[in-house]
């Protein structure tokens, strides 16, 4: 016998003697069965619409309302709060539900609601007026940082984290992004009725300014043609000169050309690279861009 096959023969004896969670590996056969069984009945099964947090027996609005106050730690005044989270199609559908009782004279009137359109729309402006203070930078840039910070996905993200999902009273459910906006923008014209601009201007830069943490200027606004931005918008029609100064591995995958662009007076505006003359003068261009508007 061979020195192979005596230990394989010897290991053979003595591994009964291991503990059986050596010994097994892997899933019991009556796993995969089971989880397709279970798959298979959850495909047959009719979709079920999400129900509402509202539809719960413990929920009580007005403790989520408190609660969403202090959690942020400002200061709302509780009708406007009410009424910034209230939407049109919600007053809608009460007046619809609560018919005029004019036969028993000890009827309740129904309750008055009022929606948050004209709260939304004071929302916007503040929040495009304020964005546009914020930055000092030329207004196409600035029109681009407003444009990405106030699309109704952003602002939709902002708002189901800091809770409003549950707290929207609209008809529909689950709430679309364009109402999670809205009803955000409501929000911070509630609290600039509530607590002033100083505090408003404080919720903006926590919780919407800092949706631009990690990125730079140029992932949110970069110009179609940069060589064409920077001579005819910039400079203004100045003369712009490209220089080939380095290139390396040509007419293979791995070219690489670098570019510089002088001015009249022969000084070097900005430096480029590129796999192309066309795509190292562009890259060239947007760092003339950032070194000019000190970006």
């Amino acid at each position: 016998m061979s020195l192979t096959c005596r230990g394989i023969s010897i290991l053979g004896r003595h591994l009964k003697y291991l503990p059986k969670t050596t010994q097994v590996c892997g899933y019991k056969r009556w796993v995969s069965p089971t989880l397709k069984a279970l798959q298979n009945r959850k495909k047959k099964m009719p979709e079920q619409k999400p129900t509402p947090r509202s539809s719960f027996l413990e929920w009580n609005y007005d403790a989520e309302i408190y609660a969403f106050c202090k959690r942020l730690n400002e200061d709302f005044d509780t009708k406007l709060l009410k009424q910034a989270l209230t939407h049109k199609s919600y007053v809608f559908k009460m007046q619809q539900q609560t018919p005029q009782d004019n036969q028993n004279p000890d009827a309740l009137p129904p309750p008055t609601l009022l929606d948050n359109n004209v709260m939304i729309e004071a929302g916007d402006k503040l929040l495009q007026k304020y964005i546009q203070s914020k930055f000092n930078y030329p207004k196409m840039i600035v029109q681009s940082i407003e444009e990405y910070l106030l699309n109704d996905e952003k602002l939709a993200y902002v708002a189901k984290h800091i809770g409003l999902t549950d707290l929207v009273l609209s008809e529909e459910y689950p709430v679309e992004a364009t109402t999670l906006s809205n009803t955000l923008k409501a929000v911070v014209s509630a609290l600039e009725q509530s607590s002033g601009l100083p505090k408003t201007h404080k919720f903006i830069d926590d919780f919407i300014i800092t949706q631009l943490n990690d990125l730079d200027v140029f992932d949110v606004w970069e110009p179609s043609d940069p060589y064409k931005y920077l001579t005819e918008s910039v400079l203004q029609g100045k003369t712009v000169e490209p220089r080939l100064c380095n290139q390396s591995a040509a007419n293979t995958i791995l070219a690489n050309y670098q570019v510089g662009l002088y001015s009249e007076d022969k000084k070097l505006l900005g430096i480029g690279w590129g796999e192309s003359v066309d795509i190292a003068k562009n890259t060239a261009a947007m760092d003339a861009i950032r070194k000019i508007y000190q970006i």
